[in-house]
């Protein structure tokens, strides 16, 4: 007995979540990513080694020369010291100093949004000052104020800001910036390049399942991308080939047996009518129906072009085709008309052949629509409409296991519905393939009436 692990995933549910889906996204998040990370670790770097070393030393030099000041004015408290000390503070050191008597400490202090700056400079002047103190590096855009508690007084000191900090910090912050965004731009600009060329394979590519051509594609791009361009182009011409010599050969086949059958409708028209000359015009005639189902199986949709659809007016002339068939159809249109880019013939080709099969095996047969309003969102960044039309009958159904295969080609259900006198099994087939063709789908389901559900999926633009 072989035993399966568990599949583990490496991968956070939500961050799977947040990753981009579109190739444009991933392929930007692989160059752009990277870059940031390693700008953030370099900015951290310069900041956390270089700056706040640099920094640190220019505040304790700053500080060092507070201290010498309060230390020869405490050594000798006079006016004339005083001036002394402030004379020579400003001619050696840059810096300017009061004394104020009878002053206290403000109790508050601004915080600096940018805490770095604050705690080198708490730092120095708790080190080396044994004196209460007070400093603020916000009051003013280029100095510092520092005030220290002296005998009768506060001596208020201002210093440059380049003493205490190293004030270059910003144009290294700009040069980072600068280069992160413009690696961005170029990587933007390439990215976006190369996944056009995968955008417009793409597209022509579904345009191709449309049947649909795109005569103004050319493979460009990079190599890979080219060489899946070039062998998309081959694949193309050699289905394309294919459907024309499948068309073409049954084209003739039909040709050949039609000529036969005519003269055999011509000889039954002429021989005695009796019993068996009417069970021979019948097989005469299914087999003539036979060979126009081959026919319009091969040929599909192919030769039709795309053009604006009214569903409420395909219906209406739906509904009257049937109507002079001999059958009456149950009929619910939109209430609001959607417009919808499709081949009409097929399309109609398509609901004719499952209203049909409905009546094959039911006495009711109801088609109604609606749009459904899609959650996903879709290329023009709105939510996606989807119209579906019901086609609903209340005959025996099919069973649910045997649902796929009733839309294969040449299916013919030995317990259902297809077990048809008339019919070769290509009219679910056909419906389908024209479906896919409009970018569609045909799903089949248990009806409301008791039968099958034929539920046909178009997108709206």
């Amino acid at each position: 007995m072989k035993l399966r692990l568990p599949k583990i995933s490496l991968w956070p549910k939500f961050i799977k979540r947040s990753i981009p889906k579109t190739l444009w996204g991933r392929a930007l998040l692989i160059i752009v990513l990277p870059v940031a990370l390693m700008q953030f670790a370099v900015t951290w770097a310069f900041f956390d080694m270089h700056w706040e070393t640099v920094t640190a030393r220019l505040s304790e030099g700053l500080v060092g020369d507070i201290v010498w000041a309060v230390d020869a004015y405490e050594a000798d408290p006079t006016t004339q010291n005083m001036t002394r000390i402030s004379e020579q503070a400003q001619k050696a050191m840059q810096l300017s100093i009061v004394y104020q008597p009878h002053k206290a400490l403000p109790e508050r202090r601004r915080p600096n949004p940018w805490a770095a700056l604050d705690r080198s400079l708490k730092r120095a002047l708790q080190n080396q000052l044994d004196d209460p103190f007070w400093f603020d590096t916000t009051r003013y855009a280029g100095a510092v104020d520092i005030r220290v508690q002296v005998d009768g007084g506060v001596m208020r000191i201002i210093a440059p800001r380049e003493r205490a900090f190293a004030t270059r910090a910003h144009i290294f912050i700009l040069w980072m910036g600068g280069a992160t965004f413009f690696l961005t731009t170029i990587s933007i600009l390439f990215i976006r390049n190369q996944v056009r060329a995968i955008e417009r394979l793409a597209r022509a590519a579904e345009a191709f399942g449309k049947g649909e051509d795109d005569p103004g594609f050319k493979p460009y791009g990079a190599a890979e991308v080219r060489a899946a361009a070039h062998a998309f182009l081959k694949m193309k011409a050699r289905i394309q080939r294919h459907i024309e010599q499948r068309t073409t050969l049954l084209a003739s086949v039909s040709h050949d047996l039609r000529t036969p059958l005519t003269r055999l409708k011509l000889e039954l028209a002429m021989a005695p009518q009796d019993t068996a000359t009417e069970r021979m015009k019948q097989d005469v005639s299914e087999m003539a129906y036979m060979i126009d189902e081959y026919l319009a199986f091969a040929r599909g949709e192919m030769q039709d072009t795309q053009e604006d659809v009214s569903i409420n007016g395909l219906l209406a002339a739906l509904n009257d085709s049937i109507e002079r068939s001999g059958h009456k159809l149950q009929l619910s249109p939109l209430s609001e008309d959607v417009t919808i880019s499709a081949r009409e013939m097929g399309l109609q080709r398509a609901l004719t052949n499952l209203i049909m099969n409905g009546f094959h095996h039911a006495k009711v047969v109801a088609v109604s629509a609606e749009v459904e309003v899609k959650a996903t969102i879709n290329k023009t960044g709105g939510p996606a409409r989807l119209l579906h039309i019901y086609v609903d009958d209340d005959g025996p159904g099919i069973a649910p296991d045997k649902r796929e295969d009733a839309m294969k080609a040449f299916s013919r259900l030995d317990e259902s519905r297809n077990q048809n006198v008339k019919g070769v099994g290509l009219g679910l087939s056909i419906a389908h393939d024209i479906i896919r063709g409009h970018g569609g789908e045909l799903v089949l389901d248990q009806s409301p009436l008791g039968g099958l559900r034929a539920d046909i999926r178009l997108p709206v633009a």
